[in-house]
């Protein structure tokens, strides 16, 4: 009966998903898409008084308004610590390249994107899920932007680069800053040793730092250059139906936002939704409850 019953909420997910994308336009320049989008926001707002999603939303415009200087300062010192890594890294890989194992630096790179979709997975779901914006620190700083997100998915279109990446480029600052630190200070016998190691670790790194990226690529329709429409076709990273499935009301499955290579196995394993009981009897908090309340903040 749990196998069938998670058949038929995989289903679910699938179907809305599709209904969702139907009749999904080309990814090519589509500014009838965003005056659709805009009209229908509006016209929420002009029959019910209420914004169901969207900026007119009150609990999207409260949250917008939380983001402070403070974080745009948090987000810049991050974007120029991370871009700054990520080059003196590729620098170093690029002049310690080898052929000789050639096959295990394709398998550590292709490894470091399973991990990063699993790591994206991992903090959607987390940040998703539990916590509140009331929370000290976290609260307005991490959780807020997923709490907007719901409300208002097409606010990520709508930040900058900084905005959009900075928390992303904070993960990856420690573990980038100890690959530079070893590239410094190995010999080049030792650094060819640990060649494809370095080769993950760059991987990883590059694509949990890209993650937000190819997030808000995947909630943008019109206007996205063809090499980004090309990769989301292929699935090298999230397409935008496969995310579509995630913002199927009550946001529980489908975290992963990196490649989405994980979602469909680990929707099938059940595996957040084990997590969640898990968590649930042991503390006896409520999945995703402060997200419920921001959406359905009226004022």
């Amino acid at each position: 009966m749990k196998m069938a019953s998670q058949e038929e909420r995989q289903q679910h997910y699938r179907v809305a998903g599709s209904s969702m994308a139907t009749g999904e336009p080309a990814c090519a320049s589509l500014p009838d898409s965003r005056q659709q989008q805009q009209q229908q926001e509006q016209g929420d707002v002009e029959e019910t008084g209420l914004a169901r999603w969207g900026p007119q939303h009150a609990g999207a415009k409260e949250l917008a308004q939380l983001y402070s200087p403070v974080k745009r300062f948090q987000e810049w010192l991050c974007v120029i610590l991370n871009i700054s890594l990520i080059s003196w890294n590729l620098y170093h890989l690029l002049i310690n390249f080898s052929w000789d194992h050639v096959h295990l630096i394709l398998i550590g790179i292709v490894a470091g994107m399973v991990t990063a979709d699993f790591a994206s997975g991992l903090v959607h779901w987390g940040a998703d899920t539990w916590g509140s914006v009331d929370l000290p620190i976290l609260g307005k700083a991490f959780i807020r932007p997923f709490r907007e997100h719901h409300i208002d998915p097409t606010a990520i279109t709508r930040h900058d680069f900084v905005e959009t990446n900075g928390d992303n480029c904070m993960l990856t600052v420690v573990p980038l800053a100890y690959m530079a630190y070893r590239f410094l200070t190995l010999s080049p016998e030792a650094i060819y040793g640990i060649y494809s190691w370095q080769c993950y670790i760059f991987s990883l790194g590059l694509f949990v730092t890209l993650t937000n990226q190819i997030h808000k690529w995947s909630h943008t329709y019109y206007g996205l250059p063809s090499w980004v429409c090309l990769l989301q076709d292929w699935h090298i990273i999230l397409p935008r139906k496969h995310h579509r499935i995630h913002h199927v009301s009550p946001h529980e499955t489908y975290f992963c936002i990196t490649t989405g290579w994980l979602n469909n196995p680990l929707e099938k394993i059940g595996f957040w939704k084990t997590l969640e009981d898990i968590i649930q009897r042991l503390t006896g908090n409520k999945p995703r409850t402060d997200d419920l309340k921001w959406t359905q903040k009226t004022k």
